[in-house]
């Protein structure tokens, strides 16, 4: 276990210092190529680089490739296929918009890497097919389903996350405060037997390359992750839930980015990308504040129920969905707690 120990630090340092050298080098190296977006909610509207998605991907799959080289867990292995295969079909979708269809349908291709190393690898126990459920003592077997739900879940995660990175630092924010109770399930899983260590040391170089990318992403953001930033950390959030037996706790903690995308679905009906929406559901006033706007065919969005009537501030607003994930994510704390300690106990 020492061993492990010392393998998983140097993957957690490989992985903080690749994402803060890669992602002040494209601070740098975008404004050059004019790979940049004007930040809207500012004063003077400055332009912003992106996307800073390239620096995460190679600090997250390049730290678990090494994690896994020195191993041998498949866990990281499958994490860091799916982050990449993701994040590859994010970096297209910055460079050339994909529609609201073809980018999840080309998502689907996410989840097939843990499948693959399930199936060739069965004794590498990549992932469990058990769902564990609060207060239930015996876990539910649905070997045939479970496959299903990893093909169906590694997209959708990655587009909820997606659609919440909609303010400085809130994407990274929210991943970083919904990993609490990840984490605390894979140490709970841990104690009581159930969780390989390997799983729990796969966690800790994507926090990490998380947690670096947010001291440049938080208010006032010097770059934005893009498509492929978002959808790399919620690719990797959503492998981590699985291979860590933590669905439920995940889903739970992500609430906030989950009721933002139903929102959005349910109001404009159908897929489609968010950048090709013509009406915005707020609008910036002269002192850079924000107000919901009156047009009723502007999609509902978690930020437009925020603002409402009353106008605030990209920071009040930014730290008010992060509150709500901290209050899900404390839920989600309760939850691993109902579903691995209260059931030993009885």
């Amino acid at each position: 276990m020492l061993n492990l120990a010392l393998e998983t630090l140097l993957a957690l340092i490989i992985s903080v210092a690749i994402c803060l050298v890669g992602t002040r080098f494209l601070i740098t190296y975008l404004p050059k190529k004019k790979m940049t977006v004007m930040d809207y909610h500012k004063e003077g509207k400055p332009p912003i680089p992106r996307p800073g998605g390239p620096a995460i991907i190679a600090a997250i799959v390049v730290s678990e490739l090494i994690l896994f080289a020195v191993t041998g867990s498949f866990a990281a292995l499958g994490l860091a296929l799916v982050t990449l295969l993701s994040g590859v079909i994010g970096i297209v979708d910055d460079l050339k918009t994909l529609g609201g269809i073809e980018k999840p349908a080309l998502l689907i291709l996410g989840g097939l890497p843990l499948v693959a190393l399930q199936y060739f690898f069965p004794q590498s126990m990549v992932y469990n097919h058990h769902l564990y459920l609060p207060l239930f003592t015996v876990p539910t077997n649905v070997p045939i389903i479970y496959i299903l739900l990893i093909i169906v879940a590694i997209p959708v995660v990655t587009n909820t996350i997606n659609t919440i990175d909609v303010l400085n630092g809130v994407v990274t924010g929210t991943i970083l405060i919904a990993s609490i109770p990840l984490g605390f399930t894979l140490i709970l899983r841990y104690l009581v037997g159930k969780e390989n260590p390997y799983a729990l040391a796969a966690f800790f170089p994507f926090v990490g390359a998380t947690l670096a990318f947010y001291y440049y992403h938080k208010y006032p953001s010097k770059i934005f992750p893009g498509d492929s930033g978002a959808m790399a950390l919620g690719a990797a959030y959503g492998t981590m839930a699985i291979i860590g037996g933590a669905e439920v706790v995940a889903v739970i903690a992500i609430l906030p980015a989950i009721m933002n995308s139903f929102f959005f679905l349910s109001s404009v009906k159908r897929l489609v990308e968010h950048r090709q929406i013509k009406s915005q559901p707020v609008k910036v006033l002269d002192d850079n504040t924000m107000i919901a706007t009156g047009d009723p065919s502007a999609p509902v969005t978690l930020m437009r129920l925020l603002v409402g009537t009353k106008a605030k501030s990209e920071k009040v607003i930014g730290r008010q969905i992060l509150e709500l994930t901290a209050y899900t994510s404390l839920l989600a704390c309760i939850t691993a707690i109902l579903t691995w300690v209260l059931p030993l106990a009885r």
